[in-house]
């Protein structure tokens, strides 16, 4: 080779290795875009499958339930999230840790009631079990402890079904998510019948009886409504004057539109009873409040049921007994078998403070449960108060359990609450700032709470 040759060949062999070795200079070299060639395809990664739900317990999205009583309890992805008992509205849990004994096929799943703050656990084991009302066999046998309610036994099942949200791994990371922020929806009420018979009072005072959607006036003024089940006779209370303590208990009939005067004196608070064949009412002789009782037919033949003095009649619980109250006690007198006596405290707790005007109502559906109308101990900041400075509300009570659940709008001043005749609603009376009224229908479960109508003192015949 000519030396002139080798030299050019050193001197491009120097400058391709130092624009190689020297990043700075390599990466500030201008380059052709005419000779410069592409780098060759390369095959794209795949997308890094998502992460598979890691739950904190096993098996999960279950129904736990049992038949006698009936129950259920619905475990999602972060444990026990309703019960639901047969009769009572359904109450919502807050999960809580789970936890299992080694590695043995039984869990502990521990939750809080959402509504009372009462610890709850369900015990889960893997071993076969039976129903009473069913021949399937299932794979796990639930035991569910309540603080309050007491303890319920049955079985579990992979109830996936229930959680449509979860069928797939991404839904279930969402719901999880969604979970953190919002508690279960309740199950949706759908077999709440519209009344078909109401009776209420205007703003003017009037009493208006409405029955298949035609009104009319029972009467210019009065108190103490009661409705018969099919909407065509309606009791009240007519004072002799006002300010009088006599006067008469009236029955007013729908269909011809005639009243009449079915007792009188010191009396009032009438209640027709569940078969509407007796008419219960307080007759006051001598400063002693009684409840006495006739058949619908024959006001004459009226008679006491109990020597129980008593201050208020709040209704019957059963064609056979009524519920009467003081200022300490629940009275269930009946004709039939010993009162039952319950003190008002053990009812009210401390949130709410005991009064004469206050009304409590049995479920027609279920007598266990008490609808309680009262003024509240402590009335919320900026909750409206009448002119005695009282804000109202009210709540549910279970007499067996002691359960009780505070049902009437925070933001509402709530009085004179009543059932429907199938017990899955609750009419109650909103006081405006002007002492008006207006009546609010709610379900059982606290859900839907809408305006019903203007007036106030409604009850429910049909």
């Amino acid at each position: 080779m000519h030396p002139a040759q080798r030299i050019s060949m050193y001197l491009t062999l120097s400058l391709v290795t130092l624009a190689l070795t020297t990043p700075s200079l390599a990466q500030n070299t201008p380059s052709n875009p005419a000779q410069e060639k592409k780098p060759a395809a390369s095959t794209p990664s795949p997308a890094p499958a998502p992460n598979a739900p890691q739950s904190t317990h096993y098996p999960i999205l279950l129904l736990a339930f049992g038949s006698e009583p009936s129950w259920s309890v619905r475990i999602g992805p972060k444990g026990p999230e309703l019960l639901q008992r047969q009769g009572y509205p359904p109450a919502l849990l807050d999960p809580l840790e789970i936890t299992r004994e080694g590695t043995s096929d039984a869990w502990d799943y521990h939750a809080k009631d959402t509504a009372t703050g009462a610890e709850a656990t369900l015990r889960l084991t893997r071993e076969p079990c039976s129903d009473a009302n069913s021949p399937t066999k299932y794979t796990f046998r639930a035991v569910f402890e309540h603080a309050q309610i007491g303890t319920l036994n049955g079985c579990a099942r992979i109830a996936a079904e229930l959680f449509p949200r979860l069928s797939n791994q991404t839904a279930q990371a969402d719901a999880d998510d969604a979970t953190e922020k919002k508690p279960p929806l309740l199950p949706p009420i759908t077999n709440a019948k519209a009344p078909v018979a109401i009776a209420y009072v205007t703003a003017t005072g009037k009493i208006v009886v409405s029955r298949a959607g035609v009104r009319k006036i029972a009467a210019a003024s009065g108190a103490q409504l009661a409705l018969s089940h099919d909407g065509k006779r309606l009791l009240y209370t007519r004072p002799d004057a006002k300010g009088s303590t006599t006067g008469a208990i009236v029955l007013y009939e729908f269909d011809s539109g005639r009243s009449q005067d079915l007792v009188h004196g010191s009396v009032g608070e009438a209640f027709w009873s569940p078969d509407d064949s007796r008419i219960a009412y307080v007759n006051t002789v001598e400063q002693k409040s009684e409840i006495w009782a006739f058949a619908a037919d024959h006001p004459e033949n009226a008679a006491a049921i109990s020597p129980q003095n008593i201050a208020t009649l709040q209704g019957w619980s059963d064609t056979h007994t009524v519920l009467a109250t003081d200022a300490v006690n629940g009275y269930w007198l009946s004709d039939e078998k010993p009162a039952q006596v319950v003190a008002l405290k053990e009812i009210y707790g401390t949130a709410f403070q005991v009064a004469p005007s206050d009304t409590l109502r049995n479920n027609p559906a279920n007598p266990d449960i008490l609808l309680v109308s009262a003024a509240l101990a402590s009335p919320p900041t900026g909750a409206l108060v009448d002119a005695s400075g009282f804000a109202y509300g009210f709540f549910l009570y279970e007499l067996r359990s002691k359960r009780r659940v505070v049902m009437s709008p925070p933001d509402q001043s709530a009085e004179h609450a009543e059932w429907s005749r199938d017990g899955l609603q609750i009419f109650y009376a909103k006081r405006a700032a002007a002492g008006t009224f207006t009546t609010f229908r709610l379900l059982w479960d606290g859900t839907a709470v809408r305006r019903y109508l203007d007036g106030s003192e409604l009850v429910v015949g049909q």
